[in-house]
């Protein structure tokens, strides 16, 4: 095995191929499998009430533009885009590529985008139901999700992995939410053997008034996230976050109860993969070796 000073370029070569564009990597079967042994490891925490949803990689662009992701995060947005037209008006696109010119000048938006979080396609779908049980709502979602901010760090990839536990209610069951898995998180960390600290955060919004967005943020403590280092001096990653939305996708999608109450919502998101590269930078490449406890939870 070659020697690497830095463990995520040993995570690297060991278990990802690069695939021509930062960020975006084929993944080895012995880091799946870790992958999949963590997905369940998660399951097993999941309130036996929550509905289970696996999303595509995909989702509707007019639903994402109403959810406001648009006005935060342009910059992150990826969309699909495809040749429209008659076949003639796509047969001379194809010309031009062989030509040796630019074809992409042809392309046109679908009515599809990558999605940025696992989250965003269950509240329209919870919306759709009628008004929100007295009990609330909690679901388990996933998707493979996608944000354009390349990277040859393992700790951001344009492509990725993400897992959501998301509580729809009365604003107290939301923030009880929260809080709880904010407490339960930490004793996670621990039974993986992975360091952390809990700290307050705030996303990445665009632009100056994305800065004020990000201040009022903070200034509520809507976001807290769960940071790893991967190893001694690495500046810690963000490997889960805690979020309260508070009434802005209940009112974006009028989810209300049946009282007519706006309904807040909150999330509990882990990244999946940051939490696999975690777990092979600070145990190492042979997870046979890894410590009897870390092995036993992810039933290795």
């Amino acid at each position: 095995m070659r020697q690497f000073d830095d463990p995520l370029a040993a995570v690297a070569a060991e278990l990802f191929l690069p695939m021509g564009v930062d960020g975006v990597y084929a993944r080895s079967a012995l880091y799946e499998d870790v992958v999949e042994r963590l997905a369940a490891y998660i399951s097993r925490q999941r309130d036996p009430r929550a509905e289970v949803l696996r999303f595509p990689p995909v989702m509707s662009r007019a639903q994402l533009e109403k959810s406001g992701y648009l006005k935060s995060f342009p910059n992150l947005l990826g969309c699909v885009c495809a040749l429209h037209g008659t076949d003639s008006a796509i047969s001379a696109a194809v010309q031009r590529f062989e030509d040796g010119g630019d074809w992409t000048g042809s392309l046109t938006p679908a009515d599809l985008v990558l999605s940025p979080a696992a989250c965003y396609p269950v509240y329209p779908i919870a919306a759709s139901r009628g008004p929100v049980p007295r009990t609330g709502l909690l679901f388990d979602v996933a998707a493979d999700c996608f944000r354009h901010e390349p990277s040859r760090e393992l700790n951001r990839l344009q492509s990725f992995r993400m897992r959501e536990y998301v509580r729809i209610g009365a604003p107290a069951e939301v923030a009880q939410f929260r809080e709880q898995w904010m407490q339960r998180a930490p004793r996670l960390a621990e039974e993986l053997a992975l360091p952390c600290k809990l700290d307050l955060a705030s996303d990445p919004f665009f632009g100056r008034v994305g800065q004020v967005m990000a201040v009022s943020q903070r200034q509520m403590s809507l976001k807290f996230e769960l940071l790893i280092a991967y190893y001694a001096g690495a500046t810690p990653t963000a490997c889960m976050s805690f979020n309260y939305h508070q009434d802005h996708f209940g009112a974006e999608w009028g989810l209300r109860d049946a009282d007519d109450q706006v309904c807040h919502t909150g999330c509990v998101a882990f990244g999946m993969d940051r939490l696999a590269v975690a777990l092979f930078c600070l145990h190492g490449l042979r997870p046979a070796r890894w410590p009897q406890g870390v092995r036993d939870a992810l039933a290795l």
